[in-house]
């Protein structure tokens, strides 16, 4: 299994446990419901040993550095929709593979050094949402697993929505397979990344020496 340490790049730049209220854009809205997602995505790590970040202490075979890996697949798979419009031909045995493959981390793949990747992905993701007509005229790739076998016209809006879907899925995963490791939750990590006092309702967390943080 891959070493544990800290992982290089930068820390995100904003943390929260949830996408406060506010009176945006419906893009804007769109996009601050999905990155506080991923906020809570990449927090699952922290404060884990690559032991930790491999375990799947869950009845299910994934762990949260599987689903980080998972997301950072999804972001760069919904980059290149967004930016060079969608892939409508039937699924190949190899994208499904590709596929399979995010969704398992292996003991020689290191959890630490998915943070710079997730940043990067993170990145060019959110720019690629934020360009992104919500009414504008998509359509959606054939879905042969829920017996859809052939493009279907779509809104942009449809897809963008799927993203929260998607990821509030994944955030959420990540924060049960973090409680059955260690007791802490995702969201007292993230009120601790973004400098939360302690208080009545809050003890900030401290990361153990030795652990995946950054």
């Amino acid at each position: 299994m891959a070493s544990e340490g800290t992982a290089p790049g930068p820390a995100p730049t904003q943390e929260h446990t949830m996408y406060a209220p506010t009176q945006d854009t419906e893009i804007d809205g769109l996009v601050g419901y999905i990155d506080a997602q991923l906020d809570a995505l990449r927090a699952s790590i922290h404060g884990l040993t690559e032991e930790q970040a491999h375990a799947a202490p869950c009845r299910s075979a994934l762990s949260v550095g599987a689903l980080v890996k998972h997301a950072i697949y999804g972001m760069r798979e919904a980059t290149e929709r967004l930016t060079a419009g969608p892939r409508l031909d039937p699924l190949t045995p190899e994208a499904f593979a590709k596929h399979a493959d995010s969704t398992r981390l292996g003991d020689d793949e290191s959890a630490a050094a998915l943070l710079p990747a997730f940043d990067a992905a993170r990145a060019d993701y959110l720019a690629a949402l934020r360009s992104t007509d919500p009414a504008a005229a998509s359509q959606e790739a054939p879905a042969p697993w829920a017996g859809i076998t052939a493009p279907t016209p779509i809104l942009q809006r449809y897809y963008l929505v799927h993203q929260v879907e998607e990821l509030a899925r994944h955030a959420g995963h990540a924060d049960i397979i973090r409680e059955q490791i260690d007791g802490v939750t995702i969201p007292e990590i993230l009120m601790t990344l973004s400098g939360q006092e302690a208080n009545e309702f809050f003890t900030p967390y401290e990361a153990p020496a030795g652990t995946i943080t950054g």
